[in-house]
């Protein structure tokens, strides 16, 4: 069966069965509700999700601080206003209106270290940082938004499947019960065949509740009201993917977040460590300049001012002795640089080991893949060869329905294979910090088989 006479069959098949399940088991998808496909459940998903936008707040102020690498070397400038009072208070010479005087004073001062420029270089780092820790969270999102998505697509299509099963238990339970009016079969086969339908009602209802229940959630995640009509729109498609897990890791383990990370951590480190030892072994100029403005005291129409400026230059020298605590600092930072090009060895080795495993997987899977349709083909003729042998009354109603259940784990099978597959596609993807769907055109495969 192609895919097309599939799909039509699992449709008739849901619907038929819905329609004869009593009142409150509702239709796995709703009708008239929204039609969500994966673009806009990963559009809203994105522009709903709290954690993405206190993310984006942080990388909204670690840029105002790169766009102003100028407030580093920034003076430092002050104001001053005063008035004092002075004069004898038992001498008979007290004049309150001559013995006040106001001060005014401005002054700026302005400190240089050999430190500042890598100073500047770490608050740019500092920002980079943030938008690729922001950029790689939004891409986790997504896959993470894409994996539930067609997660929630393989229940749906098991839903048809369970409804199939419905439906096949319910038209048999009528053909007996003719039968057994007829006096063609016993009692034990129509009591069998009730059983058979009530456990696949059971199947049904649950498998209903629980996929109804998961399209809430993700409707909450999405910012939409839990109790949306909601219609998923798509089906898991597949391709086989062949890939050259060397080939993979030469052109794309150097992309990864994580390893563009540590090496802007190491970047971060080495920066540091100069400005550290720079800011304290180097010399240091501070420039300063006050004025101040005086009127009042005993002359009350004078004014009087004055300018005065310094000019320091500082050259530490504990810093140098080795084992101080100026010493320490920039051998521990030193220490970290070693530390971190430790770390980023480990997760390019980490990475790899990943990507040879996906690869491996995705092979292995797709033999299984093959394997579960050949399966399903193979059940579906055995259903319809049972089901004319029990016709014929050559086979038992309990075979007829070993059958009719074998069908229908085969079918659960398969979709639950498709649905590994596209999760390990996925993962391959995030892994080399690709599109998924990029991926597939960039590695071209045997394209999906008609089932």
């Amino acid at each position: 069966m192609n895919d097309t006479g599939r799909n039509l069959f699992c449709a008739v098949s849901i619907c038929l069965g819905l329609a004869a399940l009593p009142l409150g088991a509702a239709s796995p998808s709703g009708t008239g509700g929204m039609v969500l496909s994966l673009e806009d459940t990963v559009l809203r998903a994105l522009e709903n999700n709290l954690t993405l936008k206190k993310d984006l707040i942080d990388l909204s102020g670690a840029e105002y601080a790169a766009d102003r690498l100028w407030s580093v070397i920034f003076p430092a400038i002050s104001a001053s206003a005063g008035a004092t009072f002075s004069s004898p208070l038992f001498t008979g010479d007290f004049d309150p209106g001559r013995a006040g005087q106001f001060n005014l004073g401005l002054g700026i001062s302005l400190g240089f270290n050999a430190g500042i420029p890598y100073a500047m270089k770490n608050i740019r780092l500092a920002y980079q940082t943030k938008l690729l820790n922001y950029e790689d969270a939004r891409n986790q999102l997504e896959i993470q938004t894409t994996k539930e998505f067609y997660s929630l697509l393989a229940e749906r299509d098991n839903l048809a499947c369970l409804a199939d099963t419905f439906n096949l238990a319910e038209r048999q339970l009528a053909r007996n019960q003719t039968a057994f009016n007829n006096g063609i079969v016993g009692e034990l086969t129509v009591m069998q065949s009730r059983l058979s339908l009530e456990n696949a009602r059971y199947d049904l209802r649950a498998a209903n509740l629980a996929y109804a229940g998961r399209v809430g959630e993700l409707l909450a995640a999405l910012g939409i009201d839990q109790n949306t009509q909601a219609v998923l729109e798509g089906k898991i498609e597949i391709s086989r993917i062949d890939a050259d897990a060397e080939e993979l890791i030469r052109n794309y383990l150097p992309q990864r977040p994580d390893i563009v990370s540590r090496r802007q951590e190491i970047e971060r480190l080495e920066t540091e460590e100069r400005q550290i030892t720079l800011s304290a072994k180097g010399p240091s100029l501070n420039l300063s300049t006050q004025w101040t403005g005086r009127t009042g005291g005993q002359n009350a129409d004078a004014f009087t001012d004055s300018l005065s400026g310094t000019a320091t230059v500082s050259i530490p020298i504990d810093p140098w002795i080795p084992g101080t605590a100026k010493s320490q600092s920039a051998q521990n930072a030193k220490l970290a640089v070693d530390k971190a090009k430790l770390d980023l060895k480990i997760a390019e080795d980490s990475a790899k080991t990943q990507i040879r495993s996906l690869v491996s997987n995705l092979r292995n899977s797709w033999d299984s893949i093959e394997i579960a349709r050949l399966s399903q083909r193979v059940a579906e003729r055995s259903y319809e060869l049972t089901e004319q042998g029990f016709r014929n009354g050559t086979v038992e109603s309990l075979t007829l329905e070993d059958a009719r259940n074998n069908l229908a784990g085969v079918r659960q099978r398969l979709l639950q294979s498709e649905l590994a597959y596209q999760t390990m596609i996925l993962d391959l993807s995030a892994a080399l910090n690709i599109n998924w769907k990029d991926l597939s055109k960039m590695i071209p495969g045997e394209s999906r088989e008609n089932r």
